[in-house]
This record gives structure tokens, sequence and C-alpha cells, in this order.
């Protein structure tokens, strides 16, 4: 008894049972480039590819567009830098917008932008499995819906656009699970009028954590801040013009380290001894930094004026945690409400897509750095890694779009009803070997291939087209 209660527990998680076969979904042939994520950099891609006369197709595994900014985002979100450095390609802001737009006009942007290139992503379908078939020359694409239907797409290209802020980093600090009180990313953050008269840790110094404490402030909370590592705050603009727009100027004319050393001597005027708040500054100067480890600059928004208030506290790394208090490095202890990690978000590109040449085991990342990390082997690239925003991803976008299109011109052209016939055969005969092999009879649990044409419509052929077309090849 014992024994068949494991053989039926061993089925129930074998996908080459015949019962889990059943299971399989459809199989659909995309003639053009499959991309993964629809966030800006997504967008921007598919943009660009239609301007080229190609039909993508776009899975995201939220049900919206830049699930980021629209769900895990706070609600006093700005843009950090000027909108001229934050447009997508092929359309500007509204003239109206202002320099910094809010939130929710860059999501108004963004769904604008999906509306004038008639983007139609997939929504709530998550890309479980993803790897180039040397078989017959395509990637396949496995996903998992919102009710776990499966669907595998075929493809020429596959663009991997799910970007930096994949997942969040959440820290596992000695003494978590005793804390009893809220602990929560800045990803499930919104505003502090949860927090109003609580005294509340932000852990992380960076744009995100700066701009938590100076919300919680305006909130009437008691926020402190942990600062662990070095960081360069600069104020947003200097001189009237932007910080980030005047140092891409002077770039053009100055090296790097003049830059960084102009832009430090200009902060020292207007904020002051930033090390005299227990915000240390890094050897290396901002730029040069930024272009080393990708580690972006604080860009203040007014958060330094309340530490030097005292309205924020700044604190060293935490030991350890105990029941509503927090034991820091220095020893001291101190009691809090609430905390809110404001560590940031990794990329998740490991976990699904099988190669091991073009993305880093590590981090996810592309292993070239910018501007050479957009394009791998067979068909295979990446936007929205590059560490510099959307304004280099939209630089990738548009190298993306201008290769996939050299490359359908070099390989004549593109793929007809004849070719899906022969993909079709071949995941056939590939699927009843496996089967054989594993059963020792067949099973026809695939249902026939799909296509997808020019309008973005997911097409069946039936069974007796198939075979009459078969029988001209």
């Amino acid at each position: 008894m014992d024994s068949l209660r494991e053989i039926e527990g061993k089925q129930v998680h074998d996908p080459l049972s015949e019962k889990n076969m059943n299971k399989t979904s459809r199989c659909v042939f995309v003639p053009g480039p499959v991309i993964v994520g629809a966030g800006p950099s997504g967008l921007a891609v598919a943009a660009c590819l239609k301007e080229k006369g190609f039909s993508s197709m776009l899975l995201e595994r939220s049900s919206c567009i830049a699930s980021l900014w629209q769900l895990k985002t706070y609600d006093r979100l700005s843009l950090h830098l000027p909108k001229q450095f934050c447009e997508l390609p092929l359309m500007g802001f509204p003239s109206d917008f202002p320099t910094y737009p809010t939130k929710q006009q860059f999501i108004h942007y963004l769904e604008s932008y999906a509306d004038r290139f008639e983007i139609r992503p997939q929504f709530n379908e998550t890309v479980s499995h993803a790897e180039y078939d040397k078989v017959i020359g395509f990637w396949r694409v496995k996903t998992i819906g919102k009710k776990s239907e499966k669907t595998e797409y075929v493809c020429r290209w596959l663009v991997v656009a799910t970007g930096e802020n994949a997942e969040a980093v959440v820290p596992q600090i000695d003494g978590m699970g005793d804390f009893g009180a809220v602990i929560r990313h800045t990803s499930s953050y919104k505003s502090g009028k949860d927090f109003r008269g609580k005294n509340v840790l932000v852990v992380g110094c960076g744009n995100s954590g700066m701009e938590v404490c100076l919300d919680l402030c305006n909130h009437s909370a008691k926020p402190s801040l942990v600062v662990r590592d070095t960081v360069h705050v600069l104020p947003r603009e200097m001189l009237g013009k932007s910080t980030f727009g005047l140092s891409m100027w002077l770039l053009k004319w100055l090296p790097m380290r003049l830059v960084d050393r102009f832009l430090l001597i200009v902060s020292r005027l207007m904020l002051g001894d930033t090390a005299r708040l227990g915000l240390d500054r890094p050897e290396l100067g901002p730029l040069e930094l930024k272009n080393l480890s990708g580690k972006t600059p604080v860009l203040d928004v007014g958060t330094l004026a309340k530490i030097k208030s005292g309205d924020i506290k700044v604190c060293p790394g935490i030991k350890k945690l105990k029941r509503h208090t927090v034991e820091f490095l220095d020893g001291k202890t101190e009691k809090f409400d609430a905390i809110i990690l404001a560590t940031g978000y990794k990329s998740n590109v490991p976990s699904w897509l099988k190669e091991g040449d073009m993305f880093s085991e590590k981090d996810g990342f592309p292993k070239r750095p910018f501007p050479n990390g957009w394009k791998g082997e067979c068909g295979l690239y990446a936007v929205g890694f590059t560490k510099r925003g959307i304004l280099g991803a939209s630089m990738d976008a548009k190298r993306i779009a201008e290769d996939i299109e050299r490359c359908r011109d070099e390989e004549a052209a593109p793929y007809d009803r004849r070719s899906l016939l022969l993909i079709d055969d071949l995941y056939r005969k590939k699927e009843e070997q496996k089967r054989k092999g594993y059963m020792g009879k067949e099973s026809s649990a695939r249902e026939p291939l799909s296509f997808q044409d020019d309008t973005n419509q997911t097409k069946h052929w039936s069974k007796e087209e198939s075979e009459g077309e078969r029988r001209l090849l």
C-alpha cells in the first residue's frame, strides 16, 4: 500500500506521466520576436520593431504594462531625471508635462505609447522556461497562465526585457522572525500615512530610501535611516540646470574625473559636508563610480534638509533584531514600530532562461558591459540591463530592432506556412520519441500548432488543412 501511494505521488509531479501530458496546452509559432516583459524596455523594443514592419509577441506576467510602476511604487514618486532623458523611442512626453513627471503622469505616458504603436501584450503569462532548440533552430518559450494553463511559443528571436528590477531584494537580518512588527519592502510601501506618529526604520540609503524617509516625515512619522555604505548625495539641480543634464553636457568637453570634481565642489557648496551627517562619500567620484559599478548617486529632493534639522536620524548598520527593538553595529539599541526595506531589486533571468553565454548566473545581467551587452547568440537579445535607466534601454531597443531587421533581410523571406509545418513535424517526432521511450506507447497530448498572424491574433490549422499542405512538401 505504501509503495502504491509513493508511485501515485511521483506521478502527480511527473511531467511525462500520461495524466499530466494530457494537461499540456497549445504550441504557438510566432513569426516575429517574442519579448519577455512589458515594462518600458519591452514597450520600447516592440515600438521600434513595429516601425520596421515587425509584429512581436509581448509576454507579461502581471495584469498590466509597467507593473513595477503601477503596482510596486510609492504614491509620491516622480522621475528623478528630467523628462527628456526618460523618453522612449519615437514618442516624446506631452509638452504640458512638468520637467519631472509624477508617477501617474509617467504611467499615462506609457499607456499612450502602447496605444499609439498598438502594442497588445499577453498578460498574466509567466515565462517558466526559455531555451534555444538546436534541432529546429528556434527558441522555445514556455509560459504558465493565470489558471495554470501552459503554452509554448516558438520564435526565431527572443528579447529579454524583464530588466534589473524583476524581484525585490530582501536581506536576511538576524532576528527578523522575533521583531513582531511590520517589516515591509518598498515594493509594498505606498504612503507614510500608514505610519503616522510611529517610529520607522528605513534600511537603505539610495534614492528610494531617501525619498521614503522624506515621505514619512511629511506624514508626521518619525523615520530613522540605516546607512551601511558610503554614498554620493548630489542636488537634483545645479546652476539652474538638472545635475544629470549638466553632467552629460560637461562630459562632451571634459574628462569624467574633472566633471566629477566639479560636481563634488558644487555639491559641497550647496549641501555642505555630508560626512558630518553620517553620509560619507566614496573615494571614486559619482560618475566614475556609476560607470564602474552601476551604483547611482542620490539626487536630493529635500531629505538632506530633514536630516540636518533632526527630523530624520541617521543610524549605522543593523546587528540583530529583537521584539520591537533594533540593535545596531555600534552596540546601541532603539525601539521601532516598523521597518521599511529600501534594499532594491534584482534580475530573475537565471531562474527561467537556460543559456550559459550571454547572462551571468550570479547576478542575471549580461556578461558583456554596456554598450555591448544587448546582443547574444542565436537571436537572443537583452534590453533594460544597462544600469543607465530608460535612456540606456531606449538605445538598446533601437539597436535590437535594427539588428533583427538586418537578420531578416539576410535570412531571406519571412517564414511561411510550409516552414511552420516542418517545425510542427519536428515537434511531433520529438514528442513521440519522448513518449515512446518513457511509456512504451504513443500518446497524443499536444494540440495542433497555432501561429500568430500579422494582426497579433493566434490562429489554428485544421487537421485537414495541415495534412493537405504536408502532402505538397
